[in-house]
């Protein structure tokens, strides 16, 4: 009996040894297999969209936007953008009366990254940045106001008063597909004035597609596309 055993355990012995440069041989060879290589083409389409937040915002507050993309896609990576759009403002400030409208269009160009390791996927997370930039005039209509020296009422504010502005923006957003070559997807804006002209009024209330006042503000989009 104790010699069966010996017997035994040298033949599991031999068995793992010779089992044992064949599994490494196998390990080898996979490892040794070459990556595939990524075949889709280079142009992959264009899509064409609207943005739907700005209409509600103009629709519930004093100004708002009306936007158009066209996207186009290369190898489900890169994005190149083009957004165009007419923002329009009408706010009457309740505490001083002071009445400020514009109305005017605005661009956009960028590109967006998709930096999920699944390029093909249906969804996309898009991280991109844009330049922006806008030529429009604006009305500010106020109450006069009393001079400190002289005294008197002095008028305040001005018709068709030029302005310009160009911003920078950093873009996050993610999309998907929700039917056939129906998109849905929505992205958060950091804007940064890069330069904007100056006058005697001071800072416009609101700008065309940059929104409200102050050296950098968020924005946000939701857009519906249709990407062929």
């Amino acid at each position: 009996m104790e010699r069966k055993r010996i017997y035994t355990f040298v033949l599991l012995a031999l068995s793992l040894l010779l089992l044992q440069p064949t599994a490494l041989w196998a390990q080898q060879k996979r490892k040794a297999q070459p990556v595939q290589a990524d075949t889709v083409s280079f142009f992959r389409g264009v899509a064409v969209g609207v943005d739907i937040v700005g209409p509600a915002m103009k629709a519930l507050s004093a100004y708002g936007q009306y936007e158009a993309l066209l996207r186009v896609n290369i190898r489900d990576k890169y994005y190149p953008v083009l957004e165009l759009g007419v923002g329009q403002a009408d706010k009457t400030a309740d505490e001083t009366s002071t009445q400020y409208k514009t109305h005017a269009p605005y661009g956009r160009v960028g590109m967006d990254f998709n930096v999920l390791k699944d390029k093909h996927d249906v969804y996309r997370v898009l991280v991109g940045g844009r330049v922006g930039y806008t030529s429009f005039k604006y009305d500010v209509n106020a109450p006069a106001v009393k001079d400190p020296i002289w005294g008197g009422l002095v008028p305040f504010g001005g018709t068709d008063v030029r302005s310009h502005l160009l911003w920078l923006e950093a873009s996050f957003g993610v999309d998907a597909k929700i039917w056939g070559p129906i998109r849905m997807g929505w992205s958060v804006r950091y804007k940064i004035r890069a330069h904007q002209k100056s006058n005697d009024l001071g800072e416009p209330w609101y700008v065309p597609g940059y929104g409200r006042g102050g050296s950098s503000t968020l924005g946000a989009t939701f857009n519906v596309l249709l990407e062929l």
